[in-house]
């Protein structure tokens, strides 16, 4: 069982790669495997809708969002991490994952999802509701914990002294540990549900 961590900010040792590591811990002691990727250093451009991806099952743009396919499909979680601009997440995220979750034709069916947030002061929720949208337009199960997903601060110093942040983080790797060691179990003894596809409603006729 493994779980593929994404660090959204463009500082490889800021706070969310902070608050991503609380998580990482936490899911190795309860025995799941763990992959941080950044996309500190990487250039990436947003989807031209240019339907290669059907033909080809890949983007277009042969960067880390490729990389990032191959390790989505064989993971059991999914956690993504982001600054907060303008009560929004940083906007590289949304570019990589609009191209990952388009390119990708695998079934994502009970693999589970979670996002990270981190803020000086505000914005969080907003962000966090961005994120929690490319999971349920996938039949993702969303990891929740005792507080929004999120941590403070303006460097991961100040996130080591955001006790209840960092305690969050924590129940949030116990839930998500919880929830793909039940899901392996449902999986083994009943199956994945059956989805439909197909119906699309169109009201331009």
């Amino acid at each position: 069982m493994n779980v593929l961590l994404l660090n959204g900010s463009p500082r490889t040792h800021g706070c969310t790669a902070r608050a991503l590591k609380e998580v990482a811990l936490t899911l190795n002691a309860e025995g799941i495997e763990t992959e941080t990727v950044s996309i500190a250093s990487s250039d990436i451009p947003g989807c031209i809708s240019c339907g290669s991806c059907k033909k080809n099952g890949k983007c277009v743009f042969d960067d880390i969002v490729n990389e990032l396919a191959t390790k989505l499909q064989n993971a059991d979680g999914f956690i993504v991490g982001t600054p907060v601009y303008y009560a929004g997440c940083n906007g590289s995220v949304l570019s990589l994952l609009d191209r990952l979750f388009h390119s990708t034709g695998f079934d994502k069916t009970m693999k589970v999802g979670a996002c990270v947030i981190s803020s000086r002061r505000a914005g969080s929720t907003s962000a966090f509701d961005e994120i929690n949208k490319y999971f349920t337009i996938c039949n993702m199960p969303i990891v929740s914990s005792s507080y929004w997903n999120e941590v403070h601060g303006s460097t991961a110093e100040d996130v080591e002294k955001d006790v209840e942040g960092l305690q969050t983080m924590r129940n949030l790797a116990r839930n998500m540990a919880f929830m793909i060691k039940s899901i392996r179990l449902g999986k083994e003894k009943f199956g994945l549900p059956k989805n439909e596809f197909g119906a699309c409603t169109n009201f331009l006729g």
